[in-house]
């Protein structure tokens, strides 16, 4: 899970999914030539993994000094941050890509204050990082050493005055292989060698430094090719046990809280779409597994966000063309950060179809109706009423009068799902009457035709549903009348196209 998080964390610092990985890898590889205990290792392992988490946090104010918060991040492994050469750094970034009154006035408060509000940041970022290691159930020898990432070895950094082996161990390995893996990457063992030898006894460590260039070749001749996912499982040094139900919801629920750190309008966004979803999902009649994975989904749906910079999410004006893509690939995005293990897979396959829209016009797969299944039709109109009842760059929340008749008007459009929408009004108080499934099926005929679609003679449903067969039979006539249809292919045809059928597993 931690993994998972750690590639919304490679986009959010400008670099290729990965990147926290890799570098994970080299600093746990680099510390066995250290001689690290098993303890200190465990503790490596996770502090690597988030360092950069906290990175999210700061993105707003990032965003109006600086520019593109992503492009600033990925600059800032070519800079010593020294306080002189970092300060260029600055200066050269201040005002983004803004004209040169709005340079020359970041340049002038970067200047007169002695970059007080990068620090500031940084300070935030540290805090950030240790309450998330926190809440994902690690222990002070994991949150504490992430409250010194921005330490150097010069006491130069933050905290100020805390340097050398004062630093914790992790740390003063973390520095070193977050940096050499993106120069490894560009060019190779040299680079890598090159600009950790370049920082020795400033930034880094000499003493591990000069274990690093004698153990670079075997380091990164060790790293694979492409994926390093399944060696970095196998680096897991079981600091804690395996998640349970429970404890799987609180991760996704941190998931959710570190997608929302991206920009103040979204503070809070996805725990409410997942409330919301939830109670629609369970007013609309869906199965208790199906229940929790809209929840699950809706807590992780804008994860991918974290791969778009703040001058697009905090812009008060309408978006170029550009723009608008670049903010359609948040849910290609999310889908391939929850790509694995598997469990997270089937929850990211949903949660990446937020934006899909029944007549195709959604993004990023433009999919038709029947490929979008009711979990996921739920999310997406929950996610289009709590959106518009929130405030954005460009205008003020909308009622939920005023939400309930636009997302009504998508229904009427053919973009989002009647039922689903139905139920989502019920769930948020616009409607007092109970939803029900498409045509007016009950949750229970609902249950019944999907085990018809797939397969199921009267007596598997009655089996699977304890009921008598006599019921199913009448259950059957009930939903062939409400559907329009006579037998059992069209009504399979009726169940694909309203998205009651994730796949057609056959009833054994």
């Amino acid at each position: 899970m931690v993994a998972a998080l750690s590639r919304a964390v490679d986009l959010g610092l400008g670099q290729p999914m990965e990147h926290v990985a890799r570098s994970c890898l080299v600093a746990c590889r680099l510390g066995e030539h250290a001689g690290i205990s098993e303890a200190e290792r465990a503790a490596l392992y996770y502090v690597s993994l988030l360092g950069w988490v906290g990175c999210i946090a700061d993105s707003r104010e990032v965003a109006t000094s600086f520019g593109d918060d992503l492009t600033y991040r990925a600059g800032v492994y070519d800079v010593d941050l020294k306080p002189v050469p970092f300060l260029g750094y600055l200066l050269r970034r201040a005002g983004g890509g803004a004209g040169p009154a709005r340079k020359a006035l970041v340049g002038a408060g970067v200047l007169a204050t002695g970059a007080a509000a990068v620090q500031e940041s940084l300070r935030a970022h540290c805090q950030v990082t240790s309450d998330i290691a926190s809440r994902l159930g690690l222990g002070p020898e994991v949150s504490e050493p992430l409250t010194q990432i921005f330490t150097r070895w010069d006491g130069k950094g933050l905290p100020a005055k805390v340097g050398g082996e004062d630093i914790p161990l992790q740390v003063r390995l973390w520095h070193i292989a977050d940096v050499a893996e993106v120069h490894h990457r560009r060019g190779g063992v040299a680079a890598a060698v090159a600009v950790a030898r370049e920082r020795s006894g400033t930034q880094f460590d000499p003493g591990l430094v000069s274990m690093f260039e004698e153990a670079a070749p075997d380091i990164f001749g060790g790293l694979a090719g492409g994926s390093t996912w399944d060696d970095l499982v196998a680096e897991e040094p079981a600091l804690r046990p395996p998640l349970t139900e429970a404890g799987l919801d609180e991760v996704l629920g941190v998931m959710a809280d570190f997608a929302d750190l991206k920009s103040p309008y979204y503070r809070g966004h996805s725990r409410g779409v997942a409330q919301l979803a939830g109670s629609a999902a369970k007013i609309l009649g869906l199965s208790d597994p199906e229940q929790r994975l809209v929840r699950r989904a809706a807590l992780v749906h804008d994860l991918g966000r974290a791969g778009v910079p703040n001058t697009i999410w905090d812009k008060a004006g309408p978006l170029s063309d550009s723009e608008l893509e670049r903010a359609r690939l948040v849910p290609y995005y999310t889908e391939r950060m929850l790509s694995r293990p598997a469990p997270l897979a089937d929850i990211g396959a949903v949660a990446a179809l937020a934006h899909e829209r029944l007549d195709g016009s959604g993004y990023h797969r433009s999919l038709p109706a029947a490929a979008i299944p009711r979990p996921a039709r739920v999310l997406a109109a929950a996610d289009r009423y709590h959106s518009l009842r929130e405030a954005r760059p460009h205008r003020g929340p909308v009622t939920g009068a005023d939400a309930a008749e636009r997302v009504l008007g998508e229904v009427r459009a053919g973009r989002l799902d009647a039922a689903a929408v139905d139920a989502v009004l019920v769930a948020a108080g616009e409607r007092r009457r109970h939803a029900a499934g498409p045509a007016g099926l009950t949750g229970r005929e609902v249950e019944v035709l999907v085990l018809l679609a797939r397969g199921a003679s009267n007596r598997q449903i009655a089996h699977a549903l304890s009921i008598s067969p006599k019921t199913v039979g009448n259950h059957v006539e009930r939903v062939y009348a409400k559907a329009g249809v006579s037998t059992r292919a069209a009504a399979t045809l009726f169940a694909l196209g309203h998205g009651l059928l994730g796949r057609l597993d056959p009833v054994e």
